[in-house]
């Protein structure tokens, strides 16, 4: 594969489209549709007496009202348990509209169809729900010592429990290694809950043609081939009849990931009955009461260590909100539970995780899934060691990395993908190394002196991350190129900003050795490409990149194999350079890219001057050389599917220097650096804007973003004007460094980014205002008024 486009900082591709308004987003179709919307419950935790929907016939437009009761059978049973696991002892899952119960504040009771959403709001407005509240479980630890159940069939609220050991070398537990430890710790931490915010909410616009029986879905998901297999399986049709097309999607992060959403099934199962288009467009307090959350945790840590810092045991306890319902399982706690030991080798570990429900809204994956919480318990647990002992903070880190010699390195664990947990690639040392020139480590203590001698208060902090990417199951590609020339690449993996479009291009055309312009690129698109898995856990360009790279190495195969026919040559002696066929070392004897794809589908018919030159007479194939092998199909495409072994591995370190104001405690982000390791990168730039927007996101979940909820499961900051998200003043200016250690699992050897930028940046900036203001910070977010509380509570 040439390296020519490979590896370089090519421009986005799909920027001017997007930056000009010619983007096309969910609420951009459907001129003309039907509209929903959706009566949502004002209580967390209530029974349904009745609901009357009397005063609402007569609005002026409108079409349809359904609650649970209109629903078929299977439309109104429960929604999918996506992901079951062992452990995932008592998985409950909501239906479309609420039945007898509900049990979050915006759990969707009536829907309604009118003319317009303003004239379907307006039913909604009419419509009187009669509910029997009750006393709503709120709060992790609320949940494991109430007497009141979220579901009345499952004991204690807890819906999972799971224990994962490994052993010192000696063959002792973590408990007895931390008891015969030198020095042992015992301290709580807590992250709170927070929440995806993309600038798009979650959309869904449905077509049925009835004399076709067919039906086309547009949603702004994550997973469009998942989508499909739902709506296909819920609506009783074949999955040949269904289409779903993810459009231009303005942002994921996770939320969008689920699948069905109860809108994904009603949507479509309207616009069915009632023989029209139908539309759903999410509003940004219903993303807020109504779509998911993720962070909260509850952590207990005991761990057990030498005089070098070593770490010889570490025990950890978690508490996990999943909120009211489990569709995605328990790949959360799951994913914390396994990442924590990050990039060090332990010498035994226990973790335990409940994962409780709570009348609020469910929890799923949010950009880091769980990572970040594994971050911040590990990398907090460091310089708790390091502050006992007295040693720096790099000191104690550099004691317990696993070395470079010692990849792959087996943790002993079970990922989430059932797989065991073992690190393909990479150089920790070198990574720290790197981090510490970029932020000027060493030379801090001359900058904290002079700040200080001004009146100013520094600290300096790190965190280290190890990142499962490229999750299986598989991805697949298709790359055909036709008469013109052109390369058309196929993925069903879908894109929400991530420069797919550019990416798989720069792959496609390295690959096959065709200017970058000559490449196309569709995704998400089930009409292009019907099966995939979706777009989550860095595994972009790890799954749907290797897929695309091997269906292009097929179609490259039959391409110089027909060439070579055609120029009498050996295959071996061809190679393909700006879209032509050349014999190497012999210029002038070549035959474009172009009339090879028409050497591959041999037509009667002459449509344009490549197709003329290989017509019945034009260019009659000799009897020994037929224009399609036996066996193989015509056409100059080839489709592929990757499927891992197991997970690749990611690292990174990132470092922050905070000035902590003396009088309004304010934190400020001064400086901010990043080492990232994600293998061979196919475009620089890409990585770059995945850290910054993740570095970004994970300022917010430090200082600003949480849900608080009160004690009736009322979320009291359900607006932009009450949840605080950082802007661009807030965000600093990052500074990033690249470390390569290619992956052996691929043929690409690479390794997934999209996730890295967010997943240690709250332990960073703990651990920085913990070194500005000597006080332990054991939670996050924090805030000023916050951090004035723990200067007053320290004295």
């Amino acid at each position: 594969m040439t390296t020519r486009l490979f590896g370089e900082p090519v421009p986005r591709r799909e920027d001017p489209r997007l930056l000009t308004g010619r983007g096309r987003y969910l609420d951009d179709l459907g001129a003309g549709a039907l509209e929903a919307a959706f009566v949502r419950s004002p209580h967390a935790r209530a029974r349904i007496l009745d609901i009357d929907v009397s005063a609402a016939i007569e609005v002026e437009g409108l079409v349809a009202i359904y609650t649970w009761e209109d629903l078929p059978e299977e439309i109104g049973a429960p929604l999918p348990l996506l992901i079951p696991h062992p452990a995932l002892t008592h998985g409950r899952t909501a239906r479309p509209l609420a039945r007898d119960v509900v049990r979050h504040v915006g759990e969707p009771v009536v829907m309604v169809v009118a003319r317009d959403r303003y004239l379907a709001e307006d039913a909604c407005a009419l419509i009187r729900v009669d509910y029997e509240p009750a006393e709503a479980v709120v709060g992790v630890e609320a949940a494991t010592r109430s007497a009141r159940l979220v579901h009345d069939d499952v004991p204690g609220n807890v819906g999972a429990h799971l224990v994962q050991e490994v052993p010192s070398a000696a063959g002792l537990g973590a408990r007895e290694a931390i008891d015969a430890a030198p020095h042992t710790l015992s301290f709580r931490l807590d992250i709170e809950r927070s929440a995806s915010m993309p600038l798009e909410g979650r959309g869904v616009y449905a077509r049925w043609d009835a004399d076709d029986r067919s039906l086309r879905v547009y949603s702004s998901t994550q997973t469009s081939t998942s989508v499909r297999m739902a709506v296909a399986a819920r609506l009783g049709l074949p999955l040949t009849k269904v289409e779903v097309i993810a459009p231009d999607v303005g942002g994921g992060f996770g939320v969008k990931i689920v699948h069905p959403w109860p809108e994904e099934v009603l949507v479509p199962w309207a616009a069915m009955l009632l023989g029209r288009e139908v539309k759903w467009t999410e509003d940004r307090r219903e993303h807020f009461v109504s779509s998911a959350h993720e962070r909260a945790q509850v952590q207990h840590v005991r761990v057990g260590f030498d005089d070098a810092g070593r770490v010889l045991g570490l025990d950890v306890t978690i508490l996990h909100d999943h909120g009211a319902y489990t569709p995605y399982g328990i790949i959360v706690p799951i994913i914390t539970a396994t990442q924590l030991p990050g990039p060090y080798r332990l010498g035994a570990y226990r973790v335990e995780f409940s994962s409780v429900y709570t009348n609020t809204v469910q929890v799923t994956p949010y950009r880091g899934a769980g990572r970040p919480q594994a971050a911040f318990c590990m990398e907090r647990t460091m310089d708790r060691i390091a502050a006992h002992l007295g040693l720096d903070r790099t000191a104690v880190r550099e004691a317990n990395f696993i070395q470079p010699d010692e990849f792959p390195y087996d943790q002993g664990l079970t990922f989430q993908d059932g797989r065991p947990l073992i690190y393909d690639s990479g150089d920790y040392p070198g990574s720290l190394r790197m981090l510490k020139e970029l932020i000027g480590w060493d030379s801090f203590g001359e900058l904290r002196a002079r700040a200080a001698a001004g009146g100013r208060r520094l600290g300096i902090g790190l965190g280290c991350y190890v990142e499962g990417t490229g999750v299986g199951p598989y991805e697949g590609g298709h790359v055909q190129i036709t008469s013109d020339g052109r390369v058309h690449v196929s993925t069903g993996l879908t894109s929400q900003g991530q420069g797919h479009e550019t990416a798989f291009a720069q792959i496609a055309a390295a690959e096959l050795g065709v200017p970058l312009e000559r490449v196309s690129v569709v995704t998400g698109d089930t009409r292009r490409f019907g099966y995939a898995v979706g777009t989550f856990a860095s595994r972009a360009a790890v799954m749907s990149g290797n897929a695309i790279a091997l269906a292009c190495r097929r179609v490259r195969e039959k391409a110089l194999r027909i060439a070579a026919d055609a120029l009498e040559a050996d295959p071996g002696d061809l190679e393909i350079v700006d879209g032509e066929v050349r014999v190497a070392g012999t210029p002038g004897v070549a035959v474009p890219l172009a009339t090879v794809a028409v050497l591959a589908n041999p037509l009667r018919y002459a449509f344009d001057a490549e197709t003329a030159r290989a017509t019945q007479f034009a260019g009659t194939p000799s009897p020994d050389r037929p224009p399609v092998a036996e066996g193989e199909e015509p056409g100059l495409e080839g489709r592929d599917y990757y499927s891992p072994v197991r997970s690749t591995f990611a690292s990174g370190m990132h470092a922050a220097i905070v000035e902590t104001d003396p009088l309004t405690a304010e934190i400020r982000v001064l400086r901010y650096a990043v080492v990232h390791d994600c293998g061979n990168l196919i475009n620089p730039m890409i990585v770059e804007g995945q850290i910054h927007g993740g570095v970004a996101q994970g300022v917010g979940g430090a200082l600003y973003e949480r849900m608080v909820y009160d004690e009736h499961g009322q979320l009291l900051n359900a607006s932009f004007m009450d949840f605080l998200m950082p802007y661009v003043t807030e965000v600093p200016r990052i500074e990033t460094a690249h470390l390569r250690t290619p992956s052996p699992l691929n043929p690409l050897g690479i390794k997934g980014a999209g996730e890295a930028g967010v997943i240690p940046v709250s332990a960073v900036i703990a651990s920085a205002v913990e070194d500005a203001e000597g006080i332990r910070i054991d939670r996050m977010p924090i805030s000023p008024s916050e951090l004035f509380d723990l200067r007053r509570a320290a004295g």
